[in-house]
């Protein structure tokens, strides 16, 4: 690997050189790797191709959460949330005891160590949100909420300069990994006022399929606002609403 010097800077190729922007500046480097075929076929890359079966279905399975989530998942997660995700979902599928390596799966995983997953490192629920809340899964009934006791939004949230409002909201998800579909409800509290007065919500409730066997999730959100005149604006550069996975239960 080389840095590229002068005043012209190339991307692409060149004969067996690759030309590349990266984090370090435009970079050069000789192209290489071995022939696709061989990692196919040859019995010397079968951990090569287990751990590729692993990875791909540990990508599959992070979009299909990420798009169950999608509605609060863009106002609160960072650049580095995918790759964060992808990482954790392969601790999921590593954790799964019935498949063989390169067989295992999400669904016979433990989606349970999902819980805690924050999508913006920079503005993470769990350094924002003080009051204590609870998650409850009914997978009976279909319910998924979160209940809230009454709370000081000035002593219980920690908010960006400038936030005059905020709004809590619960997404609740049912996610079947195997036919790659979801079912997905959203609730929100509405505008609340960030001040000393104690207030008071009712609980979010979620409903998806009841009786369901797939993997239900319940993820936290925070979204920060300022009044101007009757207005409220979104802050929404990234670096303060969050959004976290707070209850799972696999099946």
């Amino acid at each position: 690997m080389a840095e590229q010097k002068g005043i012209i800077k190339f991307k692409g190729s060149i004969g067996d050189i690759s030309f590349y922007k990266s984090k370090d500046g435009y970079m050069a480097r000789e192209r290489g790797g071995i022939d696709a075929s061989r990692i196919a076929n040859d019995p010397k890359f079968q951990r090569t191709r287990e751990n590729g079966a692993e990875f791909g279905r540990a990508g599959k399975a992070g979009k299909l959460l990420r798009s169950a989530l999608r509605t609060v998942v863009y106002q609160g997660a960072d650049s580095r949330m995918t790759a964060r995700l992808m990482r954790d979902m392969m601790k999921v599928i590593k954790a799964d005891a019935v498949n063989d390596r390169g067989q295992r799966q999400v669904m016979d995983g433990e989606v349970e160590l999902l819980t805690g997953f924050e999508f913006n490192e920079q503005g993470k629920v769990s350094t924002t949100v003080f009051m204590p809340y609870t998650p409850a899964i009914d997978r009976a009934t279909g319910q998924l909420t979160v209940s809230i006791p009454a709370f000081v939004p000035n002593q219980t949230i920690a908010a960006p300069t400038g936030t005059t409002h905020f709004t809590l909201k619960v997404a609740g998800a049912l996610v079947d990994f195997e036919a790659e579909n979801y079912v997905v409800d959203v609730k929100d509290t509405g505008m609340l006022a960030l001040d000393n007065t104690a207030t008071t919500i009712q609980p979010l409730v979620c409903a998806v399929t009841p009786a369901s066997t797939k993997p239900l999730f319940i993820a936290l959100g925070i979204e920060f606002y300022q009044q101007i005149n009757s207005k409220f604006y979104l802050l929404s550069n990234g670096a303060f609403n969050g959004l976290a996975l707070v209850n799972i239960s696999g099946q």
